[in-house]
């Protein structure tokens, strides 16, 4: 069950992920930012009084600490975007971010068996190649100028993950509810000290509201499916799997063409999750 939820975490933040850049296009990306963790916020808020479950103080302080990470990580990500080679940055973002479950996951104790190893390893490669949107040779070419923004935002999604397995099995999705206050109060900072201001077109506000709607969606299956009692290193590597649904959606919606690398990447996810999901 945990691994199912987490795969469709990974599905549904890859949605959130198409709409936001999509909106991205129109809108400042800080805007966008800012207005859709409103509209996670709000999601969640909607939920508590079902799913709030019986948080502790520490659950709270874990959930403030996730969205300090969290929000850093995609302003991080954003700024790297507007700076550095797309598709460059994704790749390493996602890659990073995927990593830092399964150190976090070790550290703490977790043991994993050689097959579950293999599938984590394989997805770890498959996440670079889904996002490398320019082919391995844009890879290649990358400089550490670029390189570091990207590692570094990817640290702020895997710390993320990390924190948020550190909460209670019983504390529902109240750290969701914090993480997000302190997320808005971060992002949307930012974005009013920035002048980019919080207004947008009547026609990209839909778009804005369903990626928050959605990555919120996915912070709760990726929140439910650790506290189901799945491995940290499995469940973040499979929840950073979602680049794939985000690639994806362009293929079908926007009739982009995969790079070799891509559909490569594309194979590789598929035979991970194979691996994981075995028995141990």
């Amino acid at each position: 069950m945990a691994t199912l939820l987490a795969l469709a975490s990974a599905v549904v933040y890859g949605m959130a992920d198409f709409a936001g850049g999509m909106a991205s296009r129109r809108v400042a990306a800080a805007t966008v930012v800012a207005l859709s963790q409103a509209a996670g916020l709000l999601t969640v808020a909607l939920l508590l009084p079902w799913l709030g479950g019986d948080p502790a103080p520490a659950d709270l302080l874990w959930g403030a600490v996730a969205g300090i990470a969290g929000g850093a990580g995609l302003v991080l990500f954003y700024r790297a975007l507007a700076t550095g080679v797309m598709s460059v940055v994704a790749p390493v973002t996602a890659v990073s971010a995927a990593a830092l479950p399964v150190l976090g996951g070790l550290l703490l104790g977790e043991r994993l068996g050689a097959v579950a190893v293999a599938g984590i390893v394989l997805a770890l490669v498959a996440v670079v190649l889904v996002s490398a949107e320019g082919g391995l040779a844009s890879l290649r070419s990358a400089r550490l100028s670029a390189v570091a923004p990207a590692l570094a935002a990817g640290a702020g999604f895997g710390l993320f993950f990390v924190v948020l397995d550190r909460t209670g099995d019983d504390a529902g999705l109240t750290p969701l509810a914090a993480a997000r206050v302190v997320s808005v109060l971060l992002v949307g900072g930012l974005a009013l000290a920035g002048g980019s201001g919080l207004r947008v077109p009547r026609r990209v506000l839909p778009v804005v509201l369903l990626a928050g709607i959605g990555d919120m969606t996915a912070n709760a299956l990726f929140l439910v499916a650790t506290q189901a009692g799945g491995s940290l290193a499995i469940t973040g590597v499979l929840a950073s799997l979602y680049p794939v649904s985000t690639v994806v959606l362009a293929q079908v919606l926007l009739r982009e063409r995969l790079v070799a690398a891509q559909r490569a990447g594309l194979a590789a996810a598929a035979a991970a999750v194979v691996l994981i999901a075995l028995p141990s």
